[in-house]
């Protein structure tokens, strides 16, 4: 059968296009999965956010294919319903199969939509519930075997039994496929990028996190070879650095440090590695395990400080990822664990969470200040109800949600109110703030990519300050304008199809 696979065009806008584009390594894993016989084309059409129609339009033309699936995340749901209507329109035979965190989680929106319904959903891990889908396809069985696996038939819709998480240890999931890829042009500063993952779960219960949501709460791992392995072939593909997409790589501290150390012996540390990391981890092991991440290649740390005051971190049930242990007394981990990274020459990508229930104009410029004085990259977010998640559970019985447009749910918009402050206030305060902070950076990534960011300064200024005009910037025109702008293009933007 002939297999295309699709990942949507909306993206997070904390960074320009021209400066960073990943790969969906979800859909790469599924083409690595599938029988050997089948046909697969995998097409990230964040590549193509401006040619989204006339990318899908060639694609099914010149495919005609029997299978198309979309990996989904809540804020592109509208997106993926007008790609799934497009690719009705244009070949009405193909099955359409749905996967990814806001499918899983929100099944029935997919399966019983008039506008755009689906005929299967993969629930969860997909890699053996999508090979498993593929063969009944093939011959003609049933589906209602399938653990994982959501489907139609005869105008009713059936959810099977979840599948157990994969351990990982075992062969069963193979390594990606990243030769089916049919588009180009994954970025990172200028170096083509690519994605890899050592291990899958978390054992926290953060309140944000869709991952426990989908999974449950459990960390299981890849072995050495199989990670070195896909690393090589990463770099045998171009890539000159990595994300390593890991939900929590640093809830095995040695294992890290061994991991790093393998790179290294496998003479693999010549890429630029970025991860996410816990600040506890960091903070608390950050004596042996950041020198070693610094020798094994890695330069971006995208830290989960999530918030700097104690009610926040509470609300958002991520205190003890954030604590310090020290002669028997406890702190706040992310000032050791930010020193830590800086003091061997690494860069902090940093993660916060701003405009909680409880949340004041003080409390949010408590961390904006944070961001300004310790933070690399600010990555500031605004807490997001996506659905299953214990926020969302507590947003709604507080009264708080005040904006049901899932388009609208990229982390940058923000869709709650406090008890003390608006949505729109909030969101002001991060914007304001954190264009800025991002300008702090550029002579740093000048010294390492020279010729890139010359080349690209006008747009990633460009990106940065959209909405802002010299006016504004000099403090001649109300920011409010600015801001009003900006919140406009980011309509505009969001219309892909």
């Amino acid at each position: 059968m002939k297999i295309l696979l699709l990942s949507m065009p909306d993206s997070f806008e904390h960074m320009p296009e021209v400066v960073v584009r990943m790969p969906n390594g979800a859909l790469s894993s599924l083409a690595g999965n599938v029988d050997s016989h089948h046909e697969v084309a995998v097409a990230d059409l964040i590549l193509v956010q401006r040619q989204v129609r006339g990318t899908v339009e060639r694609l099914v033309r010149e495919m005609k294919p029997d299978v198309v699936g979309l990996s989904v995340m809540t804020f592109q749901r509208h997106t993926a319903k007008k790609v799934i209507a497009l690719i009705r329109r244009l070949n009405p035979a193909a099955r359409i199969v749905a996967g990814g965190y806001d499918p899983s989680l929100d099944a029935d929106a997919y399966m019983e939509d008039s506008y755009a319904p689906v005929d299967f959903i993969v629930r969860g891990e997909g890699e053996i519930t999508f090979r498993q889908l593929l063969r009944s396809i093939e011959n003609n069985s049933g589906f209602d075997s399938i653990a994982g696996l959501s489907y139609r038939r005869d105008g009713n819709v059936f959810h099977n039994s979840d599948r157990h998480v994969s351990r990982l240890e075992s062969s069963d999931i193979d390594m990606p496929n990243r030769k089916a890829r049919v588009l180009g042009g994954y970025t990172l500063l200028g170096k083509q990028v690519d994605v890899v993952e050592t291990s899958r779960g978390c054992t926290f219960d953060c309140s944000f996190c869709s991952i426990i949501e989908m999974r449950g709460r459990n960390f299981y791992t890849y072995s050495f070879d199989r990670v070195l392995a896909d690393i090589r072939d990463a770099r045998d593909q171009g890539a000159r650095a990595i994300f390593i997409v890991d939900d929590n790589i640093t809830l095995n501290v040695p294992r890290f440090e061994a991991l790093c150390q393998a790179i290294m012996d496998a003479g693999l540390n010549s890429i630029d590695y970025i991860v996410q990391a816990m600040t506890s981890a960091i903070a608390n092991h950050g004596e042996t395990l950041a020198p070693l991440m610094r020798r094994a290649g890695f330069r971006y740390i995208f830290l989960g400080i999530e918030n700097i005051l104690e009610n926040d971190l509470a609300f958002l049930r991520a205190t003890s990822k954030n604590t310090k242990h020290e002669a028997g007394r406890k702190s706040n981990a992310t000032i050791k664990a930010i020193d830590y990274i800086h003091q061997n020459k690494m860069f902090v990508v940093g993660g916060l969470i701003v405009g909680n229930p409880d949340d004041t104009r003080e409390s949010i410029e408590a961390n904006l200040n944070f961001a300004r004085q310790y933070v690399d990259w600010p990555y500031i977010q605004h807490p997001t109800p996506y659905p299953r998640t214990p926020m969302t559970k507590d947003f709604r019985e507080r009264g708080l949600i005040i904006n049901e447009t899932l388009e609208a749910y990229d982390g940058t918009t923000a869709v709650v109110r406090t008890e003390h402050m608006s949505a729109e206030e909030v969101e002001f305060m991060r914007w304001k703030a954190e264009r800025w902070m991002k300008v702090r950076h550029i002579p740093f990534a000048l010294l390492h990519d020279r010729l890139f960011m010359l080349r690209n300064l006008r747009r990633i200024f460009a990106h940065t300050f959209r909405g802002s005009s010299i006016k504004s910037i000099l403090g001649l025109e109300d920011e409010r304008r600015a801001f009003e702008r900006y919140r406009a293009i980011r309509q505009v933007e969001r219309a892909y199809l």
